[in-house]
């Protein structure tokens, strides 16, 4: 008798759980066979890879049930990309994945290891083809650069090298211009960087190295303050 009404309340759940099972695979299946992926592409990279996107894309997905905010985030986890973008187009089943890629802008030597950074500070397994000189540096020069990275991207201003790096500062490529800079650098001397440097296109120089200042066409070696440029308010 127990086993029987045993059976008459495990017999519906049953019945209610398959059924929810056919209708899970149906839905799967008509999902599959109305908007199948049937590519995809990948735009705007150099150094990741296609065959990355593929793998990041389940086998028989579907376009309806892609969930592309995991893809994205799947695909920003390989070191070369800063930022990724996945777009569906619904009538030829194409996933395209719009990559925007990390360059590297330090190739320096840290106590005998090698380091390869991109401008926001991202450590990068090569060079990806940049042509950039070795520098020796120290942890208290790595933190600077990075510092003064972030001030740069913040204010959208693009560090393209760092040249060399030595007991007067950093000297490095910016936006195309060679600027010296050491110690902190603020956000007002960023903006002014930028302004003089689409003024002054023939300056051989830049300096940043003194407080809320930017100096232009300073020799190297020559004391911060001379020839000043222009005054901020740091």
């Amino acid at each position: 008798m127990a086993r029987i009404l045993l059976w008459q309340f495990l017999r519906p759940v049953a019945i209610s759980g398959a059924v929810a099972l056919l209708t899970a695979l149906a839905a799967l299946t008509v999902s599959y066979l109305l908007f199948p992926v049937t590519g995809v592409e990948v735009e705007g990279a150099r150094m990741f890879p296609e065959s990355e996107a593929w793998e990041a894309v389940p086998k028989h997905a579907s376009l309806l049930l892609l969930n592309h905010d995991a893809l994205e985030r799947r695909i920003e986890s390989n070191s070369w990309v800063k930022g990724a973008e996945v777009l569906k187009d619904w009538e030829s089943g194409i996933v395209t994945v719009e990559v925007e890629e990390r360059r590297a802008v330090l190739d320096g030597d840290l106590g005998g290891r090698r380091l390869v950074l991109s401008a926001d500070g991202t450590e990068l397994p090569g060079l990806g083809g940049a042509a950039l000189k070795r520098v020796g540096i120290d942890e208290v020069q790595l933190e600077e650069i990075l510092k003064v990275n972030e001030v740069l991207e913040r204010n959208g201003v693009l560090l393209d090298a760092v040249e060399k790096v030595d007991a007067e500062g950093v000297e490095a490529t910016v936006e195309g211009q060679r600027v010296l800079f050491g110690g902190d650098v603020g956000d007002g001397q960023i903006r002014a960087l930028e302004g003089l440097i689409e003024e002054h296109p023939e300056a051989p120089y830049f300096d940043l190295r003194a407080p809320e200042r930017v100096v232009i066409g300073a020799e190297p070696g020559a004391k911060p303050g001379a020839k000043p440029a222009a005054e901020t308010g740091g």
